[in-house]
């Protein structure tokens, strides 16, 4: 299990305000925000940080759980406004992970593969 994900960016001020406006439907929100690393967290803890630095994992894929398929559909949504950010693929299911597999994917300002899953059925 993940207790946290640190990923680094040269272009900080961009991403911080890609995932501000994407986070935001799950609760998250700028919790530590230093010259040269910011943190996201909701009300359960600090658990998402950018740094300034050189982007190495630019083939990176991670998800964000939603716990609705309702959310999955708000962040996707949220990325047509986040800055630097592109959209991917939209919220669909994915029987082919199983059948109640619902996600959305963006590319964040480094161009890595984000995505937002909800694992429940309707």
């Amino acid at each position: 299990m993940l207790d946290h994900l640190e990923l680094r960016t040269q272009q900080l001020d961009l991403a911080t305000a890609f995932y501000a406006r994407v986070l935001a439907p799950l609760g998250y929100s700028l919790k530590v925000d230093e010259e040269i690393k910011k943190g996201f967290g909701d009300a359960h803890g600090l658990d998402f940080f950018l740094v300034h630095g050189a982007a190495t994992a630019e083939k990176a894929h991670y998800a964000f759980a939603a716990p609705t398929r309702a959310l999955v559909s708000a962040c996707f949504e949220a990325g047509r406004e986040a800055p630097g950010g592109k959209l991917d693929r939209p919220a669909a299911l994915m029987p082919q992970v199983h059948a109640h597999y619902y996600a959305s994917f963006l590319r964040d300002p480094d161009g890595r593969l984000v995505e937002f899953v909800c694992h429940a059925p309707e």
